[in-house]
């Protein structure tokens, strides 16, 4: 499964058909993945219910119910790509992948995963094989971290028993992390001495900061299809974020000035150029999972994808009829499903589908009332 979120949303008119069902006429947007149009399913009138505003970044992926999106209060639950995590176990080096900007995932306390945001670094991490010093050094923070752990839960174990019932949350919130730190460095020893896969590509030398952000999106997405075809990790979640300016055949273009384009012509138009060319991205990374084999299937047949934006518009900051897309996966996909765009259905409804899809028993994720029956 891989969850990809773009927290300035996608341009709605050019994004969403006009009619819908399976021969649906491509919007602008979607002209540009028509090739791969059996291969997806673009959804319209589906949002979490929140209020407007950034702030509900927070439940794009987890679904939490609205009364725990409040900005200032926010009090999340799981997030799809760790629930996924969690339930299938998969014997991989790594369990999960959490890139880009942070914020995207969570974990069942409502605490976020921290994410990665260089791609240099993942790189390494998942293709290059340490020096016999450095598998050395990292058996030694491997014995290192567990001495630690234990001395903390030994600490917050006796702190627990003197605290009132609020300061007893935050302790258990606390023994939350030590568990997942111990899972972590439990499978970082199974794995430490274990060669790495061969990436088959050069090493990445370069994060491609600032306005070369069509450059740093194709590097994540390289790197994720690296890493699913290499079967390091079979869950990947990535936060997309360009509040700066991004370069478009040659010209700097403020991206958040221009997704806050206040029906402005000159703004739609630059935030079109900058949008198209993030689709044509995207749409490059579907195609390498199709005509990537594994098992004599396609990889995107073994892989749900999901594209989905935080805000159905920006200019207004609303967080209704959200751009969601999702693909691959071995689903029966139908165009365009359209629901009620004034009468959301819950974006959960479409997360239970996708757990049931990777045989994952569940009738409830987030705030869901159900499951989508259309795919």
């Amino acid at each position: 499964m891989v969850l990809i979120a773009r927290p300035l949303g996608l341009h709605a008119p050019y994004f969403f058909p006009e009619s819908h069902g399976k021969n649906y006429e491509p919007s602008r947007y979607l002209k540009l993945l028509d090739p791969l149009r059996q291969d997806f399913t673009v959804f319209s009138g589906m949002s979490h219910l929140y209020g407007g505003g950034h702030g509900t970044r927070a439940g794009l992926m987890t679904g939490a119910a609205p009364e725990n999106m409040r900005p200032g209060n926010v009090r999340n639950s799981i997030s799809l790509d760790q629930e996924v995590a969690v339930r299938i176990q998969s014997p991989t080096r790594i369990a999960s992948l959490t890139l880009g900007s942070s914020g995207l995932s969570w974990n069942r306390k409502g605490m976020v995963i921290p994410s990665e945001n260089r791609a240099t670094r993942v790189f390494r991490k998942l293709f290059i094989d340490g020096t016999p010093a450095e598998i050395d050094s990292e058996v030694e923070r491997i014995a290192n971290g567990r001495s630690i752990l234990d001395g903390v839960r030994d600490q917050a174990k006796s702190l627990s028993r003197k605290l009132g019932t609020p300061d007893r949350d935050r302790i258990d919130l606390l023994m939350t992390s030590i568990r997942e730190a111990e899972q972590q460095l439990q499978q970082d020893e199974q794995w430490v001495r274990k060669p790495k896969p061969v990436a088959g590509v050069k090493p990445f030398t370069s994060d491609h900061p600032g306005p070369d952000q069509v450059k740093r999106e194709r590097q994540w997405y390289d790197l994720m299809h690296l890493a699913l075809q290499t079967d390091s990790t079979r869950v990947i979640s990535l936060s997309i974020y360009s509040h700066g300016p991004v370069v478009i055949n040659g010209q700097q273009i403020g991206h958040h000035e221009a997704s806050h384009h206040g029906r402005k012509d000159s703004n739609i138009a630059r935030l079109a150029s900058i949008e198209e060319a993030q689709i044509e991205s995207f749409g490059d990374f579907l195609n390498k999972l199709k005509v990537t084999s594994e098992g004599g299937v396609s990889l995107l047949d073994r892989t749900q994808v999901l594209y989905a934006a935080d805000l159905g518009n920006a200019s207004a900051h609303t967080t209704n009829n959200l751009p969601i897309l999702l693909a691959g996966g071995g689903l029966k996909h139908a165009g365009h499903v359209a629901y009620d765009r004034d009468k959301n259905l819950p974006m959960s409804n479409l997360f239970v589908r996708m757990l049931q899809q990777m045989d994952i028993e569940s009738d409830q994720f987030g705030s869901s009332t159900g499951s989508v029956s259309e795919i």
